[in-house]
C-alpha cells in the first residue's frame, strides 16, 4: 500500500517560495495566476495491506515528524 501525503502551510501563513514563483511566472508573461502555494507531496511505500492502520500510522507519523503543525495542513491519501 502507498501513502501519498500532501503538506502546504497553513492559510494566513506568508509562503515566500509561493510568491517568487508567483513573480516569476508573472515575469513569463503568466498573469492569470492570482496565487501560488509551494508544498510537499511525500508517497510512503507501506508493508501493510490494513487502510485503518496504515491512516492512523501515517497520520502519527505526520504529527511527529512529517509535518509542523503549527504552521502546516497535511492530507494523506491511501492507495493500494
Amino acid at each position: 500500500m502507498t501513502a501519498k501525503v500532501s503538506i502546504t502551510l497553513k492559510h494566513g501563513i506568508l509562503d515566500p517560495q509561493g510568491q517568487a514563483v508567483l513573480h516569476a511566472l508573472g515575469s513569463l508573461g503568466y498573469g492569470g495566476v492570482k496565487d501560488v502555494r509551494v508544498g510537499k507531496l511525500l508517497e510512503l511505500k507501506l508493508a501493510t495491506h490494513d487502510k485503518a492502520g496504515a491512516e492512523a500510522e501515517v497520520k502519527a507519523m505526520c504529527e511527529r515528524l512529517l509535518a509542523n503543525t503549527i504552521i502546516e495542513d497535511y492530507r494523506i491519501e491511501l492507495v493500494d
